[in-house]
């Protein structure tokens, strides 16, 4: 499958476009622009007002002007390089035109004596007189009518200036051809969007401000082919995905009563509905590819277990992966109590596991002896065997990607695939991030989880905190002491570690205060989370290992040093550390005076409410995208066009539509679909290419 034929010219060099050299196109690859395509979608952040008026007299000054005016004497420079003057008359008042460095035969030529010129640009008092540095433009009044009344600003890289910018990029909007029509035409219709060639002409050439806005119609459509093309990839997953042959997997429901009947409480509404929707896709004859979101401690384990236990029940397997071992032996100590209530048998199984022990683990698992697995990546290792593994849960606090969850699912033949996370996404960016999977969100709080208080505390008070935690400790209660994000350096970090550890030890005594940070060796990390959960140390000082996973019922005061140096969700996440057990949690936030305006906006927030997906929303609007889920490691597209702080709406307008087309035109060979093959080659979706070839 090769690039259709229609967009040669967009892809050719740029110094392909008319008065483009090799030197010029050097310089454009500052703006990532190194073919035609790129400069269409280079749009212009600005605008300059060039509406002509008679005179500057009245003008408030500085400010640009556009005037006619006779050109009067040439005033040449008193030294070298100094400025020349060239006297102008308008309709009401004379100004000068200056130029530094500039040549007398050139100048002549450009404004000669005693004719009349067009002359925009900045016009600012100098002594007390008008005079125009370096005009924007010199035009004939016969040329006057080519200048726009409102003249677009592009942004600019090293050596180039915004008139080389505008020249290249109308030469490329020249190119750009009339394209068959990808949007679904009632959506073209309702929204009052222009075809793709006429959006691209009405980017370039804004008429006010309010061109400029993400909401214009031209924009508006432009966003919209971007994340429709990235959703169409994500649908094209998806499908790929649902293709490869699943298995009906229905149990009958009794090892799920079992454990239901040994809870203490009953499942929440939110929990009951996530369960429902897992067993159907399970008893579908496609293959299930669902996320479980849930905020901090709204049971997304309990809604896990049960979905295993389905596998189980239908005489298969189940396996749930955990990014970290400490993480996979908490979730096996968490599984532990629900599996034996069940009477299925629960293994563990991690990269530390060795000789005949791991031999002896590996052998059942193949042939049967193990209902559920839990572990690290190790699960899927090439000697992992399973009998028959029918479902595989993925613990995402480290960001799988596609990729990733493609090649999980291809480990058991036909594995349903249920991806949980703990941290709450607004819903454009799980449409981002997740568009491939369905979604079910647990949106309650079991019974019994208390709300944790939280507080702000300045730096000042520290030895107040300190002695409020000794009392704590006292009456037998266990604590977080989270150290600050110092730099990026994670040995400065350390220090500061080392030191509170030390401070704190010498206040509460020698066996009470434990530590753990990034670079501790597995096990001596794991042996002091051991002692910490056993209630052998009260007061677990760490840096932000402990923010995934950490259940310890017993802990229920968090305190977090420097609070401003961490972003909301991380604040949120380390938060639901406490507030797990049956005790009053406090979390206090320790900030270092004075606070810039975004750290109180993020604190304040904090403090006022426990809701994940609100923090999650406050979090995108605050900080953009691409900081919220770390675009690095995400896989995030990143949008040239589209906003997705602002334009949340239209990922969700673009996956349902996206879905409809496939649902429609599986192979998009129908007149739509065709186009639509025409737009993922224009973005570069080739991911999206490579699958409709496979397909």
């Amino acid at each position: 499958m090769s690039r259709p034929e229609i967009l040669y010219p967009l892809f050719a060099g740029l110094d392909t476009l008319p008065g483009i050299g090799a030197r010029t196109a050097r310089l454009f690859e500052g703006l990532g622009a190194t073919r035609p395509r790129d400069l269409l979608f280079l749009l212009p952040h600005g605008g300059t007002e060039r509406t002509p008026r008679r005179t500057i007299r009245g003008a408030e000054l500085p400010a640009v002007l556009t005037v006619p005016v006779e050109i009067g004497p040439h005033i040449p420079a008193r030294r070298k390089g100094g400025p020349t003057r060239v006297i102008v008359r308008d309709a009401e008042t004379d100004f000068a035109l200056v130029y530094f460095h500039a040549r007398g035969d050139a100048l002549a030529r450009l404004l000669p004596t005693g004719q009349r010129r067009v002359v925009s640009g900045k016009v600012e008092l100098f002594d007390g007189v008008a005079q125009m540095v370096h005009p924007d433009h010199v035009l004939r009044e016969d040329e006057a009518a080519s200048l726009p009344a409102w003249e677009p600003v592009y942004p600019l890289a090293g050596g180039l200036t915004q008139r080389a910018v505008q020249r290249a990029v109308a030469a490329a909007v020249a190119r750009a051809p009339e394209l068959p029509e990808w949007i679904d035409p009632h959506l073209l219709a309702r929204e009052g969007w222009p075809g793709w060639r006429a959006a691209v002409v009405a980017v370039h050439a804004p008429r006010g401000p309010g061109d400029l806005s993400p909401g214009s119609p031209a924009r508006a459509r432009l966003a919209y082919d971007e994340v429709f093309a990235h959703q169409l990839t994500l649908a094209l997953a998806r499908a790929s995905v649902r293709k490869a042959k699943g298995r009906r997997t229905a149990g009958d429901g009794h090892l799920r009563a079992r454990v239901l009947a040994g809870l203490p409480y009953a499942p929440t509404g939110a929990q009951i509905r996530a369960v429902a929707e897992i067993a159907a896709d399970m008893a579908a004859p496609a293959r299930m590819n669902r996320l479980l979101q849930g905020d901090v401690g709204s049971g997304k384990t309990l809604v896990a277990f049960l979905a295993l236990l389905i596998a189980v029940e239908a005489g298969g397997q189940g396996a749930m992966m955990a990014p970290t071992e400490i993480l996979a032996r908490q979730h096996f100590q968490g599984l532990e109590p629900l599996a034996a209530a069940a009477g299925v048998r629960l293994a563990l199984l991690t990269g530390r596991d060795k000789g005949a022990d791991r031999a002896a683990r590996l052998a059942a698992l193949a042939a049967g002896g193990i209902d559920i697995v839990v572990g690290t990546h190790a699960l899927f290792q090439r000697d992992v065997a399973f009998r028959d593994l029918r479902l595989a849960v993925v613990d995402e606090q480290h960001r799988f990607g596609v990729a990733q969850r493609m090649e999980l699912g291809a480990k058991g033949l036909q594995t349903d695939v249920l991806v949980m996370t703990a941290t709450p996404i607004p819903r454009s960016l799980a449409l981002v991030q997740y568009g491939d999977m369905d979604v079910s969100v647990l949106d309650e709080k079991p019974p019994g989880r208390k709300p944790v208080v939280t507080r702000l505390v300045s730096t000042d008070r520290l030895a107040e905190v300190v002695a409020h935690l000794g009392r704590a400790i006292a009456e037998g209660r266990q604590a977080y002491w989270v150290c600050p994000l110092v730099e990026e350096s994670e040995t400065v970090d350390l220090t500061a570690a080392e030191d509170r550890f030390a401070a704190l030890r010498a206040a509460l005594g020698e066996g009470v205060v434990g530590l753990v940070h990034g670079q501790m060796p597995p096990a001596e990390k794991d042996a002091a989370m051991a002692r910490f959960v056993a209630g052998q140390t009260r007061l677990l000082v760490a840096t932000t290992v402990i923010e995934v996973g950490v259940n310890v019922p017993d802990a229920s005061i968090m305190v977090i040093e420097r609070a401003e140096s961490f972003g909301l969700a991380q604040l949120h996440q380390l938060r639901g550390r406490v507030g797990r057990g049956t005790a009053d949690s406090t979390c206090l936030l320790m900030f270092q005076p004075p606070l810039g305006e975004a750290a109180r906006r993020r604190l304040t927030l904090l403090r006022d409410t426990e809701d994940g997906f609100r923090i999650a929303e406050e979090d995108l609007a605050m900080r953009g995208a691409g900081d919220l889920i770390g675009t690095a490691q995400s896989g995030l597209p990143r949008f040239r066009i589209a906003d997705l702080e602002r334009q949340a709406g239209l990922m969700a307008m673009a996956q349902a539509d996206a879905r409809a087309l496939l649902e429609a035109d599986p192979a998009l060979a129908g007149p739509r679909g065709q186009a639509a093959r025409v737009l993922l080659w224009l973005l570069e979706q080739d991911r999206a290419i490579r699958l409709l070839t496979v397909g």
